[in-house]
Protein backbone atom coordinates (compact mmCIF):
# COMPACT_ATOMS: atom_id res chain seq x y z
CA UNK A 1 0.00 0.00 0.00
CA UNK A 2 1.56 3.67 -0.95
CA UNK A 3 2.49 5.59 1.98
CA UNK A 4 4.48 8.61 3.00
CA UNK A 5 8.61 8.36 4.08
CA UNK A 6 7.11 7.88 7.98
CA UNK A 7 4.78 4.99 6.91
CA UNK A 8 1.79 6.08 6.89
CA UNK A 9 -1.14 5.72 4.44
CA UNK A 10 -1.68 8.99 2.75
CA UNK A 11 -4.93 9.78 3.70
CA UNK A 12 -8.57 7.77 4.69
CA UNK A 13 -9.78 8.03 1.53
CA UNK A 14 -6.38 6.42 0.11
CA UNK A 15 -6.90 4.28 2.72
CA UNK A 16 -10.21 2.94 1.48
CA UNK A 17 -9.55 2.79 -2.32
CA UNK A 18 -6.05 1.04 -1.80
CA UNK A 19 -8.34 -1.65 0.71
CA UNK A 20 -11.04 -1.68 -1.54
CA UNK A 21 -8.70 -2.49 -4.67
CA UNK A 22 -7.04 -5.33 -2.10
CA UNK A 23 -9.93 -7.10 -1.64
CA UNK A 24 -11.05 -7.42 -5.12
CA UNK A 25 -7.65 -8.70 -6.00
CA UNK A 26 -7.50 -11.02 -2.76
CA UNK A 27 -10.61 -11.62 -1.46
CA UNK A 28 -11.59 -14.75 -3.73
CA UNK A 29 -7.98 -16.36 -2.30
CA UNK A 30 -8.20 -15.45 1.56
CA UNK A 31 -12.18 -17.04 0.48
CA UNK A 32 -10.33 -20.54 -0.92
CA UNK A 33 -8.37 -20.65 2.27
CA UNK A 34 -10.68 -20.28 4.89
CA UNK A 35 -13.06 -23.04 2.97
CA UNK A 36 -10.11 -25.56 3.40
CA UNK A 37 -10.64 -24.69 6.98
CA UNK A 38 -14.33 -24.25 7.57
CA UNK A 39 -17.60 -24.76 7.05
CA UNK A 40 -19.27 -22.72 3.99
CA UNK A 41 -21.22 -20.69 6.09
CA UNK A 42 -18.30 -19.17 7.69
CA UNK A 43 -15.97 -18.22 5.16
CA UNK A 44 -17.77 -14.77 4.81
CA UNK A 45 -17.03 -13.93 8.37
CA UNK A 46 -13.43 -14.97 7.60
CA UNK A 47 -13.12 -12.96 5.03
CA UNK A 48 -14.55 -9.87 6.54
CA UNK A 49 -12.33 -10.04 9.59
CA UNK A 50 -9.29 -10.94 7.69
CA UNK A 51 -9.46 -7.07 5.20
CA UNK A 52 -11.05 -5.85 8.99
CA UNK A 53 -7.55 -6.50 10.01
CA UNK A 54 -6.07 -5.11 7.33
CA UNK A 55 -8.11 -1.65 7.46
CA UNK A 56 -6.98 -1.40 10.86
CA UNK A 57 -3.66 -1.93 10.37
CA UNK A 58 -2.48 -0.46 6.94
CA UNK A 59 1.27 -0.18 7.89
CA UNK A 60 1.73 -3.72 8.62
CA UNK A 61 0.49 -5.10 5.08
CA UNK A 62 3.68 -5.86 2.66
CA UNK A 63 4.29 -5.02 -0.52
CA UNK A 64 3.24 -8.95 -1.25
CA UNK A 65 0.11 -8.93 0.83
CA UNK A 66 -1.19 -12.47 0.13
CA UNK A 67 0.64 -14.45 2.67
CA UNK A 68 0.23 -11.46 5.24
CA UNK A 69 -3.66 -12.04 4.65
CA UNK A 70 -3.63 -15.98 4.84
CA UNK A 71 -1.22 -15.74 7.92
CA UNK A 72 -4.06 -13.15 9.54
CA UNK A 73 -7.18 -15.68 8.06
CA UNK A 74 -5.47 -18.74 9.97
CA UNK A 75 -5.36 -16.22 13.03
CA UNK A 76 -9.44 -15.55 12.67
CA UNK A 77 -10.14 -19.12 12.52
CA UNK A 78 -8.27 -19.93 15.32
CA UNK A 79 -10.21 -17.32 17.58
CA UNK A 80 -13.36 -18.44 16.11
CA UNK A 81 -12.63 -21.86 17.28
CA UNK A 82 -11.11 -21.09 20.54
CA UNK A 83 -14.61 -19.28 20.90
CA UNK A 84 -17.06 -22.15 19.76
CA UNK A 85 -14.77 -24.51 22.28
CA UNK A 86 -15.97 -21.95 24.79
CA UNK A 87 -19.43 -21.53 23.69
CA UNK A 88 -19.78 -25.38 23.49
CA UNK A 89 -18.92 -25.96 27.09
CA UNK A 90 -21.14 -23.21 28.28
CA UNK A 91 -24.27 -24.58 26.25
CA UNK A 92 -23.62 -28.41 27.52
CA UNK A 93 -22.96 -27.13 31.11
CA UNK A 94 -26.40 -25.12 30.95
CA UNK A 95 -28.47 -28.36 29.50
CA UNK A 96 -26.97 -30.28 32.53
CA UNK A 97 -27.88 -27.86 34.98
CA UNK A 98 -31.38 -27.38 33.96
CA UNK A 99 -32.03 -30.79 33.15
CA UNK A 100 -34.82 -33.13 34.50
CA UNK A 101 -35.70 -36.81 34.13
CA UNK A 102 -38.70 -39.14 35.54
CA UNK A 103 -36.00 -41.97 36.05
CA UNK A 104 -36.46 -43.71 38.83
CA UNK A 105 -33.01 -43.81 40.38
CA UNK A 106 -30.16 -40.82 40.11
CA UNK A 107 -27.47 -43.91 38.30
CA UNK A 108 -30.60 -43.97 35.79
CA UNK A 109 -31.30 -40.29 35.68
CA UNK A 110 -27.81 -39.58 35.11
CA UNK A 111 -27.44 -41.86 32.55
CA UNK A 112 -30.20 -40.28 30.55
CA UNK A 113 -28.83 -37.01 30.66
CA UNK A 114 -25.57 -38.57 29.47
CA UNK A 115 -26.76 -39.98 26.83
CA UNK A 116 -28.90 -37.33 25.25
CA UNK A 117 -25.93 -34.75 25.86
CA UNK A 118 -24.08 -37.42 23.50
CA UNK A 119 -26.86 -37.18 21.45
CA UNK A 120 -26.96 -33.42 21.00
CA UNK A 121 -22.81 -33.38 20.29
CA UNK A 122 -23.70 -35.04 17.10
CA UNK A 123 -25.89 -32.19 15.95
CA UNK A 124 -24.52 -28.79 14.95
CA UNK A 125 -24.55 -25.85 16.82
CA UNK A 126 -27.61 -24.58 14.70
CA UNK A 127 -29.02 -27.59 14.97
CA UNK A 128 -28.99 -28.14 18.80
CA UNK A 129 -29.73 -24.59 19.36
CA UNK A 130 -32.97 -24.82 17.33
CA UNK A 131 -33.72 -28.15 18.55
CA UNK A 132 -33.94 -26.47 22.23
CA UNK A 133 -35.62 -23.28 21.45
CA UNK A 134 -38.75 -25.32 20.69
CA UNK A 135 -38.26 -28.25 23.00
CA UNK A 136 -36.78 -26.72 26.05
CA UNK A 137 -38.24 -23.02 25.63
CA UNK A 138 -41.50 -23.85 23.94
CA UNK A 139 -41.53 -21.44 21.01
CA UNK A 140 -43.13 -22.28 17.52
CA UNK A 141 -41.21 -22.31 14.55
CA UNK A 142 -41.74 -18.40 13.71
CA UNK A 143 -40.77 -17.25 16.77
CA UNK A 144 -37.73 -19.78 17.33
CA UNK A 145 -36.72 -18.47 14.18
CA UNK A 146 -36.77 -15.15 14.40
CA UNK A 147 -34.54 -15.68 17.51
CA UNK A 148 -31.99 -18.00 15.37
CA UNK A 149 -32.29 -14.97 12.92
CA UNK A 150 -33.04 -17.39 10.06
CA UNK A 151 -35.77 -18.04 7.81
CA UNK A 152 -38.48 -20.00 9.20
CA UNK A 153 -37.93 -22.77 5.94
CA UNK A 154 -34.01 -22.47 7.29
CA UNK A 155 -35.29 -22.96 10.69
CA UNK A 156 -37.38 -25.93 9.63
CA UNK A 157 -34.64 -27.54 7.94
CA UNK A 158 -32.59 -27.52 11.37
CA UNK A 159 -34.90 -28.82 13.36
CA UNK A 160 -36.04 -31.57 11.31
CA UNK A 161 -32.15 -32.44 10.84
CA UNK A 162 -31.73 -31.93 14.81
CA UNK A 163 -34.42 -34.67 15.05
CA UNK A 164 -33.22 -36.94 12.76
CA UNK A 165 -29.52 -37.45 14.55
CA UNK A 166 -30.88 -37.36 17.99
CA UNK A 167 -33.21 -40.00 17.22
CA UNK A 168 -29.92 -42.04 15.59
CA UNK A 169 -27.45 -41.07 18.14
CA UNK A 170 -29.75 -41.81 21.43
CA UNK A 171 -30.88 -45.21 19.76
CA UNK A 172 -27.43 -46.33 19.16
CA UNK A 173 -26.54 -45.31 22.39
CA UNK A 174 -28.90 -46.97 24.60
CA UNK A 175 -27.88 -49.29 26.89
CA UNK A 176 -29.01 -52.60 26.68
CA UNK A 177 -30.03 -52.72 30.28
CA UNK A 178 -32.61 -50.30 30.07
CA UNK A 179 -34.72 -52.07 27.54
CA UNK A 180 -37.53 -52.28 29.48
CA UNK A 181 -39.79 -55.45 29.87
CA UNK A 182 -42.04 -56.55 27.14
CA UNK A 183 -45.67 -54.66 27.65
CA UNK A 184 -44.01 -51.75 29.37
CA UNK A 185 -43.17 -48.43 27.65
CA UNK A 186 -39.75 -47.24 27.28
CA UNK A 187 -38.55 -44.67 29.27
CA UNK A 188 -37.20 -41.97 27.29
CA UNK A 189 -35.25 -38.21 28.65
CA UNK A 190 -36.70 -34.91 29.49
CA UNK A 191 -35.51 -31.59 29.16
CA UNK A 192 -36.65 -29.13 31.54
CA UNK A 193 -40.16 -27.45 30.54
CA UNK A 194 -40.80 -30.08 27.63
CA UNK A 195 -40.53 -33.53 26.87
CA UNK A 196 -37.69 -34.45 24.68
CA UNK A 197 -39.38 -37.76 24.15
CA UNK A 198 -41.99 -36.00 21.54
CA UNK A 199 -38.75 -34.58 19.12
CA UNK A 200 -37.18 -38.16 19.56
CA UNK A 201 -40.65 -40.40 19.02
Amino acid sequence: MSRHPDNRVDTVDDRDAELSALFRQHAPRVHAYARRHVEPSQCDDVVSETFLVAWRRPDQVPDEPLPWLLVVARNVIANQRRTARRADQVWFAAVREGWTSTAPSADEAVHERESVLRALGECTRAEREALLLTAWDGLPPAEAAAVADCSVRAFTVRLHRARTRLRAAYAADAAPSTVPPAGEPARTPHLSRAALAQEIS
